[in-house]
């Protein structure tokens, strides 16, 4: 009898022991989870902002298709902007992780940029969408001496105006340039208070309501000069390389669908938009989206419009001396990073 208690109280005495045992390994396992979080996995959600842009288009693809949870950005949120200044303001403000704009929006706010502005991606050029507008009897841009031009400063329909007058050795000094918000400069065309306007779309189909009207010169005329970027947070490149990495080949995912599915492909990116498909037929003519080999080509430093570095270096200028809208000139080669274009070469090789 005493035996059978002894043997009883010792099996209580291991199961307790095994209990205890067991709960301690669980809480070890517990706290060593909380201590070593998965490498690379974001705490909070990636948040990446895009707006109404032919060239951005295409990142509704990769959310509709599941090509970001394919490349493991399970975390990542695809922000739509109506307002696309918001979403500059907001990546300077690091309210966001990434963002997508122009090459002149992000040299006039990567200084003071609160979490740092790096571009990883070239997503297309304009070719043809950013278009100077002008009245009848206008028929050259050396036409435009002395006339009245709207535009918004800074914009790239700006650096457009600067460019096509350039190439006529016009000054700016020679036109008289009204600094208007795009949608109000397209409409001071249109109620004939200026003889020209520099817009994008869907500004000048507004524009060109005008009667008489015509396009002078786009931006097919000056190829790489008109950059639609990628641009993250310099935070984000620290903390997570390997979510910036599988955001990039996501892009690239993106392209291999539009290639293997064009249907489906307009049918997203027309549904994104709020167009019909004939439109968006209209506006990705004046839109040269960038390969692979496009993008690697356009990181190298050169010395004319299709190297982005180049490109900057004019911008800047634009912006520092011709608009005084900058107060000196960003570290341009900080600015780029071409190693997830690397690495995504790597992972196709």
């Amino acid at each position: 009898m005493f035996k059978k208690i002894w043997l009883l109280a010792l099996g209580l005495l291991i199961s307790l022991i095994i209990i205890a045992n067991s709960d301690r390994q669980k809480s070890t396992m517990s706290e060593r989870i909380l201590e070593d979080p998965p490498k690379n996995v974001a705490e909070h959600p990636i948040v990446i902002g895009y707006s109404n842009w032919p060239g951005w288009w295409p990142w509704a693809i990769a959310e509709s298709e599941g090509l970001f949870a394919k490349n493991g950005l399970n975390n990542l949120e695809l922000r739509w902007y109506d307002n696309y200044t918001q979403s500059i303001d907001d990546l300077k403000a690091g309210n966001i992780n990434g963002n997508c704009q122009t090459l002149n929006d992000t040299l006039s706010t990567v200084d003071d940029a609160l979490k740092g502005e790096v571009v990883v991606l070239i997503n297309d050029n304009s070719a043809g969408n950013d278009k100077i507008i002008a009245a009848q009897g206008i028929n050259e841009v050396k036409d435009l001496k002395g006339k009245k031009v709207a535009v918004e400063a800074g914009v790239v329909d700006d650096f457009l105006l600067t460019l096509a007058l350039e190439q006529e050795n016009l000054s700016r000094s020679e036109i008289k340039v009204f600094n208007l918000e795009t949608g109000a400069a397209a409409e001071a065309f249109v109620t004939k208070q200026v003889d020209a306007v520099g817009a994008f779309p869907p500004f000048w189909l507004t524009a060109l309501q005008r009667s008489g009207s015509q396009e002078l010169i786009s931006s097919a005329a000056f190829p790489g000069a008109i950059p639609d970027l990628l641009v993250v947070t310099e935070e984000l490149i620290e903390k997570y390389p390997e979510q910036v990495q599988s955001l990039v080949n996501t892009w690239f995912d993106v392209l291999r669908f539009m290639a293997s599915d064009l249907d489906r492909a307009e049918e997203i990116m027309a549904n994104r938009a709020g167009i019909t498909r004939s439109e968006l037929q209209l506006l990705k003519a004046g839109t040269k989206i960038f390969t692979f080999n496009e993008n690697l080509a356009a990181f190298v430093e050169g010395n004319n419009m299709t190297s982005i570095h180049y490109a900057a270096e004019k911008i800047a200028e634009n912006l520092q001396f011709d608009l005084k809208l900058i107060s000196k000139k960003p570290n341009i080669r900080r600015m780029f990073n071409s190693n997830f274009l690397s690495g995504v070469k790597k992972s196709n090789s």
